[in-house]
């Protein structure tokens, strides 16, 4: 390990972290282990909820773009945005930062852009660990891998009293997000598309800025509906797409009945569909198909929810309900088409 460059990594990150203190935060980096205060942060029956996860193989574009900060809040939003459909209000988060030769303007990059989602998502940066392993890494390449620990009251867990008549609202996505993209890579090897040519789907950027912006983080907004008492479950839509998602979340005995169509659907998907050769339905169940995020709520508190959400940020967009769903049925119905 470079020492030194290793030191002058911890410096640039110091007031990162500390940008991204909150309510129950307790010292700083440079200790063998992070502290946090349940108390100090408002908990009276606290239960933990964690989360780990990492960014696959959106990384290399990000190397061979040479675009580094989006994928630090990909790295949140992939941990906290799990634990959110629990009930769980996100406390701290640590991340892994692994490569074969430490270069500190690139790592600094990454861990600004971690920092970013904690501030999106109200918790704490405590610390890390950075590992330079020569032989393990070549070139620019590197790894992630992200850790979140949030706290729920005992009672407030979701999902909860989920039925039959339910609505499902769907919370628009910033694009494919941080799935799919194994296939994204071979879609653009067959389009012939350079990651610095203009991206066909998105005028004024580059193909790799327009792939590589951001996951959405719904914390704020999710916990927001959650506090207001309308909430009964929600679905975080990564890989498996609605189909392998809404599911989750639904008790035995009922299913999901989804309009395709309900929603606005990001320029980026019928583009990967018509370059890729994709079928709808492998695309639905690879991507988000323009919905990150898939709240449940009583029919009786649906608009007031859409209304919430929309005053919080989000486009939300009613999308389906939930019906009887028997033995051997399919647990996700799709009505209509994407018009991909």
């Amino acid at each position: 390990m470079d020492i030194e460059a290793g030191d002058a990594l911890v410096e640039r990150i110091k007031p990162l972290a500390k940008s991204t203190n909150r309510a129950g935060s307790m010292g700083g980096l440079g200790g063998f282990g992070a502290l946090f205060d349940l108390k100090a942060a408002g908990f009276a029956d606290p239960v933990l909820i964690s989360s780990t996860d990492g960014v696959g193989t959106k990384l290399r574009l990000a190397i061979e773009a040479g675009i580094h900060g989006h994928v630090g809040v990909d790295l949140v939003a992939m941990c906290v945005n799990d634990l959110v459909v629990q009930g769980g209000e996100p406390l701290f988060f640590l991340d892994y930062f692994a490569t074969g030769k430490l270069e500190v303007e690139q790592a600094a990059e990454v861990v600004s852009g971690i920092a970013e989602g904690c501030r999106q998502a109200g918790c704490a940066l405590v610390g890390g660990e950075t590992a330079e392993m020569p032989g393990m890494y070549h070139g620019g390449d590197y790894d992630l891998a992200g850790f979140s620990v949030g706290a729920a009251e005992r009672g407030a867990l979701l999902p909860r009293d989920v039925a039959a008549g339910d609505v499902l609202i769907g919370l628009a996505s910033s694009g494919v997000h941080s799935n799919g993209f194994s296939l994204v890579r071979r879609i653009i090897e067959a389009s012939g598309v350079a990651l610095t040519a203009p991206a066909p789907f998105a005028p004024g950027q580059t193909l790799a800025e327009a792939l590589l912006v951001p996951t959405r983080i719904y914390v704020k907004s999710v916990l927001a509906l959650h506090k207001a008492g309308l909430l009964k479950a929600a679905a975080h839509i990564t890989g498996g797409g609605l189909p392998g998602n809404l599911p989750r979340v639904l008790p035995d005995g009922v299913a999901a009945e989804v309009q395709a169509g309900a929603w606005p659907l990001p320029p980026v998907f019928p583009w990967l569909a018509r370059a890729g050769g994709v079928a709808e339905a492998e695309m639905l169940k690879v991507f988000n198909c323009g919905l990150g995020m898939v709240v449940v709520v009583a029919e009786a508190d649906a608009a007031r929810a859409i209304a919430l959400l929309t005053e919080a940020g989000e486009s939300a967009f009613r999308v389906g309900r939930l019906i009887p769903g028997g033995a051997g049925e399919a647990e996700v119905a799709m009505q209509g088409s994407l018009s991909l």
